[in-house]
């Protein structure tokens, strides 16, 4: 497992070495051992996710507070682009992000820190699993605006985007402390 560091402290890309040949292809998805000895941390999942979007549909940014949400990230059919950001008060990081290409094809995951906004648009039709480390609590459920100022995301859009109902109600980060 190839683990690449990103300029936030903590976020994760994990590529995963492919076994192929002319029957197919073979990959560990998830491994306890390196994840732990990568993240620094014996970390538990508690829940996966499911979730399909059509090309377009941007989700997010979500995170939980409290009970925050550690999430590992993959796209097992189509493309999408997904981001973390920092919304830690007091984080040296707070208010910037990264954003990873993740698709079928390049199989890479991207570990979310609890306490990091997440969200993601569908650069085609996708679907994407994702465990988390802490039961999903709608009582406790935040969003920031995709589109929110201050963190400025550089989505790769092409179209305007398909947003849910709470989504397009979503807060702007100002209202938290750096």
């Amino acid at each position: 497992m190839n683990v690449t560091s990103t300029d936030i402290p903590g976020v994760l890309v994990f590529e995963p070495e492919i076994c192929a040949d002319d029957r197919g292809s073979f990959f560990e998805s998830f491994n306890e051992s390196v994840f732990r000895a990568v993240v620094g941390a014996a970390v538990r999942f508690v829940q996966d996710n499911h979730s399909t979007s059509r090309r377009h549909v941007l989700r997010g940014l979500h995170w939980q507070d409290p009970r925050p949400q550690g999430k590992l990230v993959r796209a097992i059919r189509g493309r999408v682009y997904d981001v973390a950001a920092d919304i830690r008060p007091g984080s040296p990081t707070f208010g910037q992000w990264v954003g990873v290409e993740l698709s079928a094809e390049n199989r890479r995951q991207l570990w979310i820190p609890p306490e990091f906004a997440h969200g993601y648009l569908a650069v085609e039709d996708a679907e994407v699993l994702y465990k988390t480390t802490d039961f999903y609590a709608p009582e406790h459920e935040h969003c920031i605006a995709w589109d929110d100022p201050t963190l400025a995301i550089n989505w790769p859009l092409t179209a305007t985007p398909i947003l849910s109902w709470r989504d397009r109600q979503a807060a702007r980060l100002e209202g938290r402390k750096a």
